[in-house]
């Protein structure tokens, strides 16, 4: 029996375990993989593999049995997952449904889940901006959170690594607010978001600007995209299928199968974490317990060097569930701040109106990306009555009326020759909330899940701040919008809808300098437990304004980069 054990921990045992396999997840098992390093990656949720898996990607509309609509019955099995805009009869598959997951919301809180190969990497809105030193210094110098232990030096050339390898479509606007990258070619804005761009550029003396929307879609061929087999976008903006052509990124066309080939990289699906086991006398954590969803049975996996991507909330929960005598309130958990100052992006509030000039000109295909509106409140002075900014998504099309009058021949012309109509406008706010001590995670002291884990606690909402955020967008986005001419301006906001449906959440494990005030260093590793990294959404100090998936892939690589370096270093 005690050989037994010993040649079970061996098979078991790896030069590092990956916890998840989204887009950090992803990056990580990328990282070891390619540098040698035997790579376990535990994936709660089932297999899914590029093309093969993607059962509705070249669909036809007519082949879709409900018009790309879900069924009642659908949406009231999951009237969380049915609120996000992607939930639709064509990706429904990709999210994980409500009853799987049960969690506890303290506040309406709606948490958006994919549980499966490559994780929420398969249905994002693929928007990729960089952090600048405003949102680094931000802390410090507004005082709303603790010190980031970096700066925008210290991440920018991992920012150039991640987008030379995902593909980067984007212009080089040199804004200080929001630092260029290694850029594809762009796709342009159309010519009425051109308009905006010069009215706002000149009514504001270029102190706001409209750019075209980055985003991680490959618009030129490169060696390193056909080396990963991915090819160029073909503008049919179904990304939310699943992409046959690797056009748009995802851990499953690019990080994961560039992995495999190494031969270093061994992925467990239904394989639920449980918990990081802590070694008391080694000091150190030194395996991960889990559970297999099928069966319920757990199995203990072995590894000097632990990366925790299990998604914000996730990560956060699985650290709150690791225990020991050393650690009695969860792993690295010293301070006591561990699953506290969550934060999200508010994206409560929109505005919309029409537009009646160029109205000789329209657009043609799908681009799958949008104008983007980099944040412009409290730059280089606090002059709101609100601490951070917001920044917006900004787009333009023309109105297609179909004529629907009369009979027979009548309505068949009218139907198939269709008139556009004025350009409709339109805008999104992606507003910083504040991360707050009363803004908690926690692990309920009775509930458990199918596993027999605590359920999540949700402690979260809006607050002041948030509510002076959108009155101030509403209001400067209706003075640019007038500026413009435009027309029917009308306002969006709904009080009643619940946080999370932007899907990014945030905190949690975050980093700092004192260990009294943060979890981790500035590597990403947990203070009181340096094997283990956090560098997923769960790791951020604060939550800027840009869409942060790509500065989770940078500090991902930098991380991995650390880790490996120290390894060596034993």
């Amino acid at each position: 029996m005690p050989n037994f054990n010993i040649d079970s921990t061996k098979k078991n045992t790896y030069d590092a375990i990956v916890i998840g396999s989204g887009m950090s997840g992803g990056w990580a098992a990328k990282e070891f993989a390619e540098k040698g390093l035997k790579t376990l990656v535990l994936e709660r949720g089932r297999d899914v593999t590029h093309i093969k898996d993607y059962p509705t990607t070249n669909m036809m509309p007519w082949e879709l049995k409900h018009a790309n609509n879900t069924t009642f019955d659908t949406q009231k099995e999951n009237p969380i997952a049915a609120r996000c805009y992607n939930f639709k009869e064509d990706s429904q598959h990709f999210f994980t449904k409500d009853k799987e997951q049960p969690y506890i919301q303290e506040k309406p809180f709606d948490w958006i889940r994919g549980y499966q190969t490559g994780g929420k990497s398969l249905l994002w809105a693929r928007q990729t901006q960089r952090l600048s030193d405003f949102d680094f210094e931000g802390p410090a110098r507004d005082g709303f959170a603790v010190d980031w232990p970096i700066r925008y030096k210290d991440i920018a050339p991992w920012y150039s690594y991640v987008e030379k390898f995902v593909g980067i479509s984007g212009e080089y606007d040199g804004l200080d607010t929001l630092p260029d990258g290694e850029f594809l070619k762009s796709m342009g804005l159309n010519p009425t978001e051109e308009y905006f761009k010069k009215v706002v550029a000149e009514k504001y003396n270029n102190q706001r600007h409209v750019i075209y929307g980055r985003c991680a879609h490959i618009t030129e061929n490169k060696d390193i995209f056909m080396k990963q087999g991915r090819a160029m976008c073909q503008t049919r903006d179904l990304c939310r299928r699943g992409c046959p052509f690797g056009g748009y990124f995802s851990s499953n066309s690019s990080t994961l199968p560039w992995a495999q080939k190494t031969g270093n990289l061994t992925m467990q699906h239904n394989a639920v974490v449980h918990s990081i086991v802590y070694d008391d006398k080694q000091e150190k954590a030194t395996g991960v317990l889990v559970i297999d969803a099928n069966t319920k049975e757990t199995t203990e996996y072995f590894a000097p060097i632990i990366f925790v991507n299990a998604s914000a909330f996730n990560s956060n929960m699985i650290l709150l569930n690791s225990k020991s005598n050393r650690f009695p309130n969860g792993l690295g958990n010293d301070n006591g701040l561990l699953g506290k100052y969550i934060a999200f992006h508010n994206y409560r509030v929109s505005i919309s109106a029409e537009y009646d000039g160029n109205l000789d000109l329209t657009t043609e295909g799908r681009r799958p990306t949008s104008g983007y509106i980099p944040r412009f409140r409290n730059i280089h002075k606090q002059e709101t009555d609100f601490l951070r900014g917001y920044a917006a998504g900004f787009g333009a099309n023309r109105q297609i009326i179909q004529h629907a009058d009369g009979l027979g021949a009548d309505l068949k012309q009218g139907l198939v020759n269709p008139e556009y109509g004025n350009w409709r406008v339109g805008s999104h706010m992606m507003g910083e909330t504040i991360p707050k001590e009363e803004s908690t995670l926690s692990l309920d002291t009775e509930k458990t899940d199918q596993y027999g884990i605590p359920q999540l606690r949700i402690n979260l909402d809006y607050d002041d701040n948030d509510e002076k955020m959108i009155a101030d967008y509403v209001e400067q986005f209706t003075e640019m919008f007038e500026a413009a001419g435009f027309t029917n301006i009308k306002a969006h906001d709904i009080p009643n809808k619940a946080p999370g449906l932007d899907i990014h959440e945030m905190g949690g494990v975050r980093m700092g300098n004192d260990p009294k005030t943060s979890l981790l260093n500035k590597w990403n590793q947990l203070h009181a437990c340096k094997n283990v990294y956090v560098t997923d959404g769960a790791c951020m100090t604060s939550t800027a304004t840009q869409n942060p998936s790509l500065t989770y892939m940078a500090l991902t690589a930098r991380a991995c980069d650390h880790a490996i370096k120290e390894s060596k270093k034993g």
